[in-house]
């Protein structure tokens, strides 16, 4: 075990920021030295002076074989609080940080799952840290909160859209893309003009819904191309949405729930068409689901909220017929 006059004393320039009320350092920090002197408090741990989520291992995972790849790159700051143990003190004409090595030094303010990930990590590197000292409990708390609740994560439909861009696609979203794009951009599309590629939009699909909604489904079309794929899902939604024309419920099909749940049973309605020996046309698919504009009402439809596993149950139900021999 260290002995406290064994610690490591160790210095790195800074430059003094003041922001308000508070005032804090930013430097550079290699991130070993990060793993070994940055603790977090959680409401698990400590119910009383925690306030930090509890850590994700899979996230600090994946940031540390990011870092491995040695493509990785992380320039947002990892904020701390410095803690008495740090024995903190500015020297070198106030351009210089000193502090002891302590396994407590610095509390974690934001950060905590690049911080685990830089501990799992086999490659060390230099990472922006910002430092506040002198801080309360509650100081540290109110920053915590300051700091998770003023910045506004980017969307997940804008993410999804620009990873062709960053060249991050994996082929089966290279798949989902080709055939989205289609039901974007094609005239002939049953979703043109009611999708939208890279953000949230009351009354239209976005990426990230249609993705959900057709990743399932994908492995029934085996190798067919997303050409073929775009073509026979058209027929069907035009079907669906032909369905839900009358039940007076044109614009139903925006509704993610509603959405979802159509796509869902697309599998048990195609297997119904091939059974029949039929080609995967509007004619067909419409023959399967007919049913459902007559045995689901529309407050079904806006009852499901978010549930369109449960509304899927009912779809399939409606187009059940009884057998006869």
């Amino acid at each position: 075990m260290t002995q406290p006059s064994e610690r490591k004393v160790l210095r790195y320039s800074v430059s003094l920021v003041t922001q308000g009320e508070h005032r804090f350092y930013t430097l550079t920090m290699p991130s070993e030295v990060l793993a070994e002197t940055c603790y977090v408090v959680d409401r698990f741990d400590d119910p009383i002076e925690g306030f930090q989520r509890t850590l994700d291992k899979r996230r600090a995972s994946e940031i540390a074989e990011y870092v491995d790849s040695g493509l990785g790159t992380i320039p947002s700051s990892i904020i701390l609080s410095a803690q008495p143990e740090a024995q903190l003190k500015i020297v070198g004409q106030g351009k210089t940080l000193e502090f002891t090595s302590h396994k407590k030094a610095f509390m974690v303010l934001d950060g905590q799952h690049r911080v685990f990930g830089f501990s799992l990590a086999k490659t060390n590197m230099r990472v922006p840290v910002v430092i506040y000292n002198g801080l309360s409990r509650s100081d540290e708390a109110k920053i915590f909160i300051d700091v998770n609740s003023k910045q506004k994560p980017v969307p997940s439909e804008l993410l999804a859209d620009i990873k062709k861009l960053a060249e991050y696609e994996n082929q089966s979203e290279e798949y989902m893309r080709g055939i989205f794009d289609k039901f974007h951009g094609n005239s002939d599309s049953a979703l043109y003009g009611l999708v939208s590629p890279a953000k949230a939009s009351k009354d239209k699909i976005s990426r990230v819904t249609f993705n959900l909604a057709i990743k399932p489904i994908i492995k029934i079309f085996a190798s067919r191309s997303d050409v073929e794929v775009y073509s026979i899902l058209n027929s069907y939604i035009h079907s669906c949405r032909f369905a839900l024309k009358k039940m007076d419920y044109s614009d139903g099909i925006t509704s993610p729930t509603v959405f979802r749940a159509f796509l869902s049973i697309f599998p048990d309605v195609a297997q119904r068409v091939k059974s029949s020996g039929g080609e995967y046309t509007f004619d067909n698919f419409w023959n399967v689901i007919m049913p459902i504009s007559d045995k689901i009402k529309i407050s079904q439809m806006k009852k499901a909220n978010n549930s369109f596993k449960a509304l899927a149950e009912e779809l399939i139900k409606a187009i059940k017929t009884d057998f006869v021999l």
